[in-house]
């Protein structure tokens, strides 16, 4: 993109009351115009072609296609056009699902104008913008541990028994029964040859990652 001109963006907010916030926000920015704010992916896509836009902002969720989906529609038309997710949401596989996508970005609520224009900024000119929460999100999915002798579900819960829930809150977070998260747990035990938390945790310190 030519950094001398001013950039087209469109906004996809399936909230009306959210787009007289976008206009005032769009503005106030010299080097950004918006030319377009849409309710769903498929209006958007009927401007494209006209507008030709630098930047989408889109919502993940939306009333037909998702946004992360819709990524995929917009750079069919343009592989060079840069998308912004924004979301209520940190979730690491809408995030993972929205760069694998191409997404370059992912902005979780609430969206100040300061925010907004440093992230188109930092797409523009170093390619990329996350929101802290989603920086974190991203670290600390690649700090969780796998072990291979375990099943998903069971590393699952281990993840959960390392940072010390008890099994209610383990069957609440995972929308099991306490038996279920019980008959899993003696499962790892039985696995680790042990017969309490404190041996499993102890050992699992010492087992190699997958």
């Amino acid at each position: 993109m030519n950094i001398t001109t001013k950039l087209k963006v469109f906004v996809i907010d399936p909230t009306p009351r959210f787009h007289e916030t976008y206009s005032y926000y769009f503005s106030t920015y010299p080097e950004y115009e918006l030319t377009g704010i849409y309710p769903s992916i498929e209006t958007a896509l009927r401007d494209f072609d006209q507008e030709s836009p630098d930047f989408i902002l889109s919502e993940t969720m939306l009333p037909d296609l998702s946004g992360v989906d819709g990524i995929c529609e917009f750079r069919k038309k343009n592989p060079d056009v840069k998308v912004i997710m924004v979301s209520e949401e940190n979730d690491f596989q809408i995030i993972k699902n929205a760069f694998k996508n191409g997404a370059v970005g992912y902005l979780t609520k609430p969206i100040t104008k300061n925010r907004l224009k440093d992230a188109l900024n930092a797409i523009r000119f170093e390619g990329a913008a996350l929101s802290n929460e989603v920086a974190r999100e991203i670290i600390n999915a690649f700090r969780r541990k796998t072990y291979s002798g375990f099943s998903e579900r069971e590393n699952q819960i281990v993840e959960y028994l390392s940072q010390g829930a008890t099994y209610k809150t383990i069957a609440e977070e995972l929308f099991v029964s306490p038996s279920t998260i019980n008959f899993h747990i003696q499962n790892i035990y039985l696995k680790l040859d042990v017969n309490s938390k404190s041996e499993a945790l102890q050992k699992l310190q010492n087992l190699d990652c997958a």
